[in-house]
């Protein structure tokens, strides 16, 4: 497995635990990011969402291309971005900032192994 799909495949194991945290207890990662409780289904659905792509992750990782492992990048900077898009429109607290600061790492650990070779 190339740095590049070990990264995304890590990545991976980080989607996969805060997916079945959003699905099982979303209020105690809601509560400990200073984040108001909820009884909402939508979390939940984030939740699912986020395991979802943390198994594409874990599973197509490993064999990925050099083209999935950028869109995989492409797609964490993107995220990076729109949760501080979110806190700079007030939609979302600051605290957001941290999860977007996770992905932009993630991407950025991918795009450098994958210039790398």
């Amino acid at each position: 497995m190339t740095k590049a799909a070990q990264s995304v495949y890590y990545f991976g194991f980080y989607l996969l635990l805060l997916g079945l945290i959003l699905i099982i207890s979303p209020n105690t990662l809601l509560t400990l990011f200073q984040f108001e409780p909820t009884s909402e289904v939508w979390i939940r659905i984030v939740g699912v969402l986020v395991l979802d792509l943390g198994l594409y992750y874990v599973i197509v990782g490993p064999k990925a291309s050099d083209l999935f492992l950028k869109v995989a990048s492409y797609n964490r900077f993107m995220a990076a971005g729109f949760f501080v898009l979110f806190v700079m429109l007030g939609l979302a607290k600051p605290q957001l900032i941290l999860f977007g600061v996770i992905d932009l790492l993630g991407g950025l650990w991918t795009m450098m192994a994958l210039r790398k070779g």
